[in-house]
């Protein structure tokens, strides 16, 4: 199965989910796929990130996958479309409804919930493993994440500073260099990404996650795991109180 990196660096096809009421702004970006390697592979890895990066919470809409657009958009038969759907399903990412068609699951606000509190223990686990597993210069590295907005705030450049926080968190799972947090995360991390993608501008929460990201890195900096493991839980636990609090648009 191919890892989460397997994607293409470019769109060349914009593939808009067919919806019964289609949600204005959710897309799927896609490119077609080389077939000098397996074609269910490569259309498993687009597909999974696509989805991956799609606001599937953005409107109350299902979002329904449809066949012949994502043969277009791959440029493939349906068959390796789908397997990959096939495999996708397994996952849990999509479902088939019998007579209507196959959607992009989305999580309850008690899932998302539940699935960022076990995002708080592995993440958590994970800065621990840093603080013993890491180089300096590795940890260094998470403050460049942020030089962009050492002259603005955050909320100025939301977009970017959204991607910058994902990628920061997504950052302290491989500094672990554990194998396993990392397997067991990565199918946490497509739901957890589109709440942190949309909560981040809500509530000043973009300032107030920049400054605990900093302290997080000093704890790192500083070796000391037991703080930096409980910083970072309580950052993620953080987020779930707020979405148990504000996210009622999820049920």
């Amino acid at each position: 199965m191919p890892s989460d990196t397997e994607v293409a660096t470019t769109s060349a096809n914009l593939l808009e989910p067919r919806t019964e009421s289609k949600p204005a702004g959710v897309t799927l970006s896609l490119a077609p796929i080389n077939a000098t390697v397996s074609l269910r592979d490569q259309a498993y890895a687009r597909l999974r990130q696509a989805i991956s990066e799609a606001d599937i919470y953005r409107s109350r809409e299902e979002i329904r996958l449809d066949e012949k657009d994502l043969t277009e958009a791959l440029g493939v038969s349906r068959t390796p479309i789908r397997e990959a759907m096939t495999l996708l399903e397994q996952e849990g990412f999509l479902r088939t409804v019998p007579r209507r068609g196959i959607y992009i699951v989305r999580k309850t606000k008690h899932e998302i919930v539940e699935m960022i509190n076990m995002w708080a223990a592995l993440e958590s686990m994970a800065a621990r493993l840093a603080t013993l597993r890491a180089t300096d210069a590795e940890i260094a590295s998470l403050r460049h994440m942020f030089d962009h907005f050492q002259n603005a705030t955050p909320a100025e450049h939301i977009e970017e500073y959204s991607e910058a926080n994902i990628a920061f968190h997504q950052a302290i799972v491989q500094l672990s260099k554990s194998q396993i947090i990392f397997d067991t995360i990565k199918n946490i991390f497509v739901h957890v990404r589109a709440i942190r993608k949309m909560t981040i501008s809500q509530s000043d929460r973009a300032a107030r996650s920049i400054e605990d990201h900093m302290k997080i890195i000093e704890a790192l900096e500083a070796r000391d795991t037991e703080l930096v493991e409980r910083l970072v839980r309580q950052h993620s636990l953080d987020l779930a109180a707020f979405v148990e609090a504000n996210c009622d648009f999820l049920d």
